[in-house]
């Protein structure tokens, strides 16, 4: 508990800070919030056997099989009601080990609520919970991508909006370069070489012309929209001549023997394409760059003070240039997913803007290549949780379609108000 000693006619006497009794205020809402929708669940189910598999699907070799959820559901209960105890005291430690306890809170909610869906099931087929960690993986990727380009253009000072229309050129030109090669593996060139062309037009008018980056962005996003439009429709609908366009090969999965057979998470993180390999080495590669190299120095010190990175004789805008492109390249690999690394074929707004939940991952983050990719990962598996949903009549569908963007707005605006993006962020320098 942050307190401070003040001095008055009776004494010494501690002061709380104002920002110590939000925290607990808001603890106290949440944690309590959590345990009323515990507790209506707990309420609302009469039969709390169900059925699941740790596979993606239900398969011949992995049947479903069925628990008895009831103490499930109260031990998430008990840890609800223990939190929002320790919040009404105020001894919710901080650190790692506040950490723990949001997340023990949060599986203790995840788990009442898809119990909650999944029980009481009418019918003579049961839909069986299934595990949702492969399909997070998946779709939490071109997400990974988009988020690692915008670290990198914001730590530098960039405002790089663009990340839905780099994806859009990604995706088009990924089927394009495979189609024509025969090779899905070309494909992810393909991609690389689009982002990183949408990347020198904002590279040219952000730092040459000093446009306004924001209005530059959804230029380059309507540009990218139009275009890869347009190139479509040029694509005649002959079978002859479109499977050298837009009849991508699709990347196939590379199981790592060994890693693949660890339940649960195994299948999920080793038994993927290589583009999700190369997304974790990305990760990898990005944070140690900007934060364990000198070029990581200089460019995070140009997106805070280029002025005084200048007076050091650090070329200010050729660092921003560099950063510009690496995280075109980027993110076109996360538009190849859409086609060579998933669908196949290029349809119209392929990435159903994707690019813009990218952008929410890198504010979550803090800007923070690591925190954005956990940012990421929420929303796949959200995405992944919609459809698995789907099936069940618990939630309205037209609810369930929305959820991934309600939850983008509520974890941005819950947020921005405690993260500061790098000072000179979206601001033009002049030599």
């Amino acid at each position: 508990m942050a307190v401070a000693n003040a001095i008055s006619d009776e004494g010494i006497v501690d002061v709380r800070d104002r920002t110590d009794i939000r925290r607990q205020a808001k603890l106290v809402s949440i944690f309590g919030l959590v345990l009323l929708a515990l507790i209506a669940f707990y309420s609302r189910i009469d039969d709390f056997h169900i059925v699941y598999t740790l596979g993606e699907r239900v398969i011949k070799d992995d049947p479903a099989k069925e628990i008895n959820a009831q103490p499930i559901m109260i031990v998430g209960i008990v840890v609800a009601a223990l939190a929002l105890l320790l919040a009404a005291v105020n001894r919710v430690p901080k650190g790692a080990l506040g950490a723990l306890g949001y997340l023990l809170v949060g599986v203790a909610f995840f788990s009442g609520f898809i119990i909650w869906c999944y029980a009481d099931q009418s019918g003579a087929f049961s839909v069986a919970i299934i595990n949702p960690f492969p399909g997070t993986i998946r779709l939490a990727t071109p997400l990974i991508f988009g988020a690692i380009a915008g670290c990198l253009c914001e730590r530098a000072g960039v405002i790089n909006i663009a990340i839905e229309g780099q994806f859009l050129m990604g995706a088009f030109f990924a089927a394009v370069a495979s189609s024509m090669a025969y090779s899905a593996e070309m494909g992810l060139v393909g991609g690389i070489l689009a982002g990183v062309a949408i990347a020198v037009l904002l590279g040219v008018f952000a730092l040459r012309y000093q446009v306004n980056q924001v209005v530059l962005g959804v230029v380059l996003i309507a540009l990218a929209t139009g275009l890869t439009d347009f190139l479509l429709s040029q694509v005649p609908d002959d079978p002859d001549i479109k499977k050298y366009l837009n009849e991508p090969l699709i990347l196939e999965r590379v199981p790592i023997s060994g890693l693949v057979n660890i339940p649960v998470i195994g299948p999920a993180l080793f038994n993927q394409t290589i583009l999700v390999y190369i997304m974790y080495a990305s990760v990898v590669f990005v944070t140690l760059l900007l934060f364990q190299t000198t070029w990581g120095l200089r460019a995070r010190s140009v997106g805070e003070h280029p002025k005084a990175a200048d007076t050091v004789g650090i070329k200010v805008n050729r660092i921003r240039w560099q950063a510009v492109l690496l995280g075109g390249a980027f993110a076109g690999l996360g538009g190849a997913y859409f086609t060579v690394g998933s669908t196949g074929t290029f349809d119209s707004n392929a990435s159903a803007g994707n690019g813009f939940i990218a952008l929410a991952a890198v504010i979550m983050g803090r800007w923070n290549p690591v925190g954005a990719t956990l940012a990421s990962l929420l929303f796949g598996f959200c995405f992944t949780l919609q459809a698995q949903l789907a099936f069940l009549d618990k939630i309205p569908g037209e609810l369930l379609r929305a959820s991934p963007y309600l939850i983008t707005v509520i974890a941005v605006a819950g947020s921005v108000g405690r993260v500061r993006p790098p000072a000179a962020d979206g601001e033009p320098y002049q030599s």
